[in-house]
């Protein structure tokens, strides 16, 4: 499916979702009709419970299917091929490069490989049986190469794929 089909889409989607929505709610929320009756000096007040008619109940019925519908296709379409390519690409190049590095540079970069390039550095010691210190040490020489960013999160490093 083209990029701008899908967009459609999923566009279509979004806009049944909030107004099946919205229809739901006004029909539910209607408030108690009250009418106020003037005679004299004297306002009488009397309340009339809204009943529901089957229009408004297949009507409450038939929005609350196209509402899941429509969330469901939001929530389970997949992302297209147009956005996974690049980091494939990516994935080529990095195993093209891992033969030309040492043996603990190869198990951070693959681990940081096998985790779709991103992962925490506190993680890596235990994945690679590499010691924290030598994970500190091939990080700073992968990070100087351009193959990964380390970004702080908290008291921890975050490895990112660049």
């Amino acid at each position: 499916m083209r990029k701008t089909a899908r967009n459609s889409w999923t566009l279509l989607a979004a806009g049944i979702f909030f107004v099946s929505i919205f229809t739901v709610a006004l029909k539910l929320m209607n408030p108690t009709e009250i009418h106020i009756h003037l005679q004299g000096e004297e306002t009488i007040l009397t309340q009339i419970l809204r009943e529901y008619t089957v229009y408004d109940v297949a009507l409450v019925i038939a929005s609350s299917f196209l509402a899941g519908l429509s969330a469901m296709y939001l929530l389970l379409q997949r992302p297209s091929k147009e956005l996974q390519l690049p980091y494939m690409e990516k994935i080529a190049d990095y195993e093209r490069i891992l033969p030309t590095l040492k043996e603990d540079e190869q198990k951070i970069l693959q681990a940081v490989l096998d985790s779709d390039g991103l992962i925490p550095q506190s993680e890596l010691s235990d994945i690679t049986g590499v010691s924290k210190s030598n994970v500190s040490r091939c990080l700073d020489l992968l990070e100087s190469r351009g193959y990964v960013e380390r970004r702080r999160r908290g008291m921890g490093n975050i490895i990112v794929l660049k």
